[in-house]
């Protein structure tokens, strides 16, 4: 699809809007937005905006035509940070627990949760994990235990209008392990029940194969250079990954590509 053809077909589908049933109107948009280059959404993007402003429009109405809307209202980026070493120290124990807010519509972070956790099982952490995790001693000491963070997980969620019926959320991590392994395995452990909205997610590895076509072997630097973006932070740091896992998941909206449930029910 060449740009001019590209930006004359979602033209048409803009502003043919009122001709088309709904249904079919917005599968022809991600039809049509999945097969062009960022470049050309971009650009169409900013046409929209003067248009929009012309007519008195806010600019908000113009970032919302830039791609399709998703199937969920918020999306919980996560990523654990947990006790190791080589070889591998068993129970693993969390010991960052950082979730961000990503709005549905607009792809953009509303709130943070962040926080380091103790371990009690192996307390000390190895040379080999602050390497990794750049986590250090002092940073974990003193910290609430997992079911201190769990109950505060639950009190935020619930600030963040999270845990209304009516609002679709759903968590969203680089791989299974986090919310299939860690957590649950860890929760067994300690004799602590794990919360539902813990029990489906999307494995971004995934989302990103679907969406690009091959597999990211390396998980956020493979999807970072596929979609030439800067990586952000420091790897294999929680908040830093998660901030990489929203900035992905923006650019693949931005593309057309609607995000699904990867994982299976419990």
């Amino acid at each position: 699809v060449s740009d001019a053809s590209g930006c004359s077909m979602i033209a048409l589908l803009h502003t043919g809007a009122a001709k088309f049933p709904q249904n079919l109107l917005s599968r022809s948009r991600q039809a049509v937005y999945s097969l062009l280059p960022a470049g050309v959404l971009k650009g169409f993007s900013s046409i929209v905006s003067r248009k929009l402003a012309s007519h008195g429009f806010g600019a908000s109405m113009a970032a919302m035509s830039s791609f399709p809307p998703q199937r969920y209202h918020y999306f919980l980026v996560l990523d654990f940070e947990a006790t190791c070493d080589k070889p591998q120290i068993h129970p693993q124990e969390i010991i960052e627990f950082p979730i961000l807010k990503l709005n549905g519509r607009t792809m953009e972070i509303e709130s943070t949760f962040h926080m380091y956790v103790q371990p009690v099982v192996h307390p000390q952490l190895t040379p080999f994990c602050t390497e990794l995790t750049g986590i250090i001693q002092g940073m974990v000491d003193g910290q609430p235990s997992l079911q201190q963070v769990l109950e505060r997980v639950d009190e935020w969620m619930a600030k963040e209008g999270l845990l209304d019926p009516s609002v679709k959320s759903i968590f969203v991590t680089c791989g299974d392990w986090d919310l299939k392994v860690m957590l649950p395995g860890q929760c067994q452990y300690l004799g602590l029940p794990v919360a539902d909205y813990f029990k489906q997610w999307i494995n971004l590895k995934k989302a990103y194969s679907f969406a690009m076509g091959s597999w990211p072997k390396n998980g956020l630097l493979d999807m970072n250079k596929g979609l030439n973006l800067q990586h952000i932070g420091r790897p294999h740091s929680g908040i830093d990954d998660c901030k990489n896992i929203a900035n992905i998941m923006k650019t693949l909206a931005h593309r057309g590509f609607i995000f699904k449930q990867t994982s299976k029910p419990f």
